[in-house]
């Protein structure tokens, strides 16, 4: 899915959870042994590590980072239905305890990025999936992704291996964000089969944000397209993607994943029924912040991550869609070239 404050505030914020940690275990030593070592603090969206998806691909370049050149980490993460006092919170915890680089993984937690940053000047931030003018400035680098790309291709597979000529997408919250995997998905399969029918559904509209992470909702949105005559079901609903899973397990019916290669991260039961994933290297977008504050090359604004970039893609995990990757290269090496343009609207 983001200073001082009185009475029971006080008391609330003091319950927020941070865990520091050594990233995936492994830490290198740093360049220099005089050098100081790079902190960097890490505020998850909903579902937080472990949610086998967004926040974990977010993870990944985390412990990459923290492999590679000895960061110390610190994490916390955000609660459904949370107020915006609590992720102005969070990042001021995280830098109140030393950790002067932050991360700050989902658009949810714009706003709280701009006011802290504005506040902490010397505090360099990265937000992942936001770019508007609530969270930019001369020390906030803004991560976000060509998710409309990357969703044309798993879209093309969707049609390319439905036998009904019906699919399905079950977005987490109706926001622009999501819409733009929507799009692209609807445009990939459209540029396979013009007549294909899709289903849409929504799990949730902001400002509820649980649509992120309740799986029962995500199992009963794609229980219901499959039940009416969808093969595939592509989810961009975060947590809530383990229900898809469950029912394309139950209707014998193919699913898409997202952001993580879910073939590999979700449940061992449901990962046979998972056609492909929609890759969003988040985790590319937060080696490259903490990258370049090694090296001393942070540039503030957007740094948009692209096909042409390696920032999406598609797995094939299983494969499942072995017999169809050339025609999706295909399509890749369009988009790339500016043959294929895809919507974003």
């Amino acid at each position: 899915m983001h200073k001082v404050i009185k009475g029971i505030a006080v008391a609330a914020a003091a319950t927020l959870a941070l865990t520091a940690c050594s990233s995936g275990g492994a830490t290198a030593p740093s360049a220099s042994s005089n050098a100081p070592k790079i902190k960097v603090g890490m505020a998850y969206d909903v579902g937080g590590r472990g949610d086998q998806s967004f926040n974990d691909s977010a993870a990944l370049g985390l412990d990459k980072a923290a492999a590679e050149f000895g960061v110390e980490t610190k994490e916390a993460a955000a609660t459904n239905g949370e107020a915006e006092s609590a992720r102005e919170e969070r990042l001021n915890q995280l830098i109140e305890a030393g950790y002067t680089n932050i991360v700050a993984v989902g658009f949810a937690y714009a706003k709280a990025v701009g006011k802290v940053a504005k506040a902490n000047p010397d505090v360099k931030f990265a937000i992942v999936d936001d770019a508007s003018p609530d969270s930019t400035g001369a020390n906030i680098m803004n991560i976000t992704f060509a998710e409309n790309e990357g969703s044309f291709l798993v879209g093309a597979a969707a049609a390319l291996k439905s036998k009904t000529g019906h699919i399905g997408f079950v977005g987490g919250v109706g926001v622009d964000l999501i819409k733009k995997f929507q799009v692209g998905y609807e445009a990939g399969a459209k540029a396979v089969n013009p007549d294909i029918k899709i289903d849409v559904k929504y799990l949730t509209q902001p400002p509820d944000f649980s649509g992120f992470g309740d799986v029962a909702k995500g199992k009963a949105a794609a229980e219901g397209m499959y039940q009416g005559g969808a093969d595939v079901v592509y989810h961009a609903a975060g947590g809530s993607g383990g229900g898809v899973f469950t029912a394309a397990k139950a209707a014998g019916k193919w699913a898409i994943g997202v952001d993580s290669d879910q073939a590999k991260t979700a449940a061992a039961d449901v990962r046979d029924v998972i056609l492909t994933s929609m890759l969003k290297r988040v985790d590319v977008g937060v080696y490259s912040f903490i990258k370049s504050i090694k090296d001393g090359s942070f540039k503030a604004g957007n740094t948009v991550f692209d096909l042409k970039a390696d920032g999406v893609g598609y797995a094939t995990t299983g494969g499942h869609i072995d017999d169809i990757t050339s025609k999706l290269d295909a399509y890749k090496a369009d988009i790339i070239s500016g043959k294929i343009v895809v919507p974003a609207k």
